[in-house]
């Protein structure tokens, strides 16, 4: 007999630390997430994982991702393009997001990092957590004035 062993992917074993069920449709929602190099939104999450698995439907993925989202296992963010979008829960980044075509860059910056600290110790505070998002233009070009903050 022939057994085929497939690695957990990064939020799956979040989710077995946090003793979340997993369906295999939560898993392959889970892996669409894990596997993902950019912050897709609901419709993009339920696009990639019904290619997997057809039977995954909307309503599924709305399900996984509020039930990802309230474990703390998955973010999600309001870029201001009206779009809610997810990735993995992580502390050690920061999001430059581009005003004119959508695309957010991550970056580690231990300097915003140690400001950051410093301001709530100012204030008399412990940093607990944050959230860093830095929004512009490439050089050279225009804003739109649909898109200023």
């Amino acid at each position: 007999m022939c057994y085929a062993f497939t690695m957990l992917s990064r939020i799956e074993k979040l989710c077995a630390e946090k003793g979340l069920k997993m369906t295999e449709q939560r898993r392959t929602i889970s892996r669409v997430l894990s596997e993902a190099t950019d912050h897709p939104d609901v419709e993009e999450v339920y696009q990639r994982a019904n290619k997997i698995d057809h039977r995954i439907s909307i309503a599924t993925v709305y399900r996984t991702m509020r039930l990802l989202e309230d474990a703390s296992v998955i973010d999600r963010h309001d870029f201001g393009d009206g779009r809610a979008r997810y990735e993995e829960s992580r502390e050690d980044h920061h999001h430059l997001i581009d005003l004119n075509s959508g695309e957010v860059l991550e970056f580690i910056s231990h300097e915003a990092q140690k400001l950051m600290e410093k301001i709530a110790a100012q204030h008399g505070y412990e940093l607990v957590s944050q959230r860093f998002e830095i929004y512009g233009v490439k050089k050279g070009s225009k804003t739109p004035p649909s898109r200023r903050r």
